[in-house]
């Protein structure tokens, strides 16, 4: 295919159905209660035009609070006494966590987190213009 799997907050098209078909096969199970996270790609120019320095795409990159929901491992959501009103998020919804959260992987040019159930905090419609504050 040879396009690098992206989800572009700033961008409407790309969605995890996109992810899912350019990562193929690579991408990996989560077991118990683990949930797979995407996270996103973050723009490489600020809102006036400037490129932005690699340092800073990292820290953004890594430090992001927002992730979508790919994949939900067996357990995940199955306590009752812990998650009595059910699930907190369910695959295709856009989260957030806290930053740093869960086991980091990169699979095909796209940054993916393993991370606990409980974990989700919070799920949000439109992610666009949601980040961290510093």
């Amino acid at each position: 295919m040879g396009v690098e799997p992206v989800i572009d907050i700033d961008h409407e098209d790309e969605d995890y159905e996109k992810i899912l078909e350019e990562v193929g096969d690579n991408l990996p199970s989560p077991e118990g209660w683990k949930l797979l996270i995407a996270l996103p790609k973050v723009s490489k120019k600020t809102a006036g035009g400037i490129y932005k320095p690699e340092n800073v795409l990292q820290y953004e990159e890594t430090g992001s609070i927002i992730g979508l929901v790919v994949k939900v491992g067996p357990l995940a959501y199955e306590d009752a006494r812990k998650f009595p009103k059910g699930p907190w998020c369910d695959v295709g919804d856009y989260i957030i966590m806290r930053s740093y959260s869960g086991t980091r992987m990169r699979i095909a040019g796209q940054e993916f987190r393993l991370i606990n159930d409980d974990t989700v905090e919070a799920t949000v419609n439109d992610p666009r213009g949601v980040m961290k504050a510093v």
